[in-house]
């Protein structure tokens, strides 16, 4: 019997960027809010392309942007980064 092991589930065990860590948490809360990358960047005032690199973790945002993502998203700075509060720093930083 063969088991299907999707990418999302091999990236959880392998250890990430901070890039990429941050990128999966963007593109959720953007999805969840029904946002294209075109409707965030609007809002943010920023390239889509931005958005894109972003979330492929090859751009980390700075603190401007990070706090330009929560109003645009209408959620706290907080909600943004707090995927990092249940990840071991050390590792992450690591890479």
């Amino acid at each position: 019997m063969k088991h299907h092991i999707s990418k999302k589930s091999v990236r959880q065990d392998a250890v990430q960027t901070s890039g990429e860590v941050m990128g999966e948490r963007l593109r959720e809360l953007r999805q969840k809010r029904g946002l294209t990358q075109i409707d965030l960047a609007e809002r943010m005032g920023m390239p889509q392309g931005r958005i894109s690199e972003i979330e492929r973790g090859l751009h980390v945002p700075n603190l401007d942007t990070i706090l330009r993502l929560a109003a645009a998203l209408e959620c706290k700075p907080s909600a943004v980064i707090s995927v990092f509060d249940t990840l071991d720093l050390a590792s992450v930083l690591r890479r």
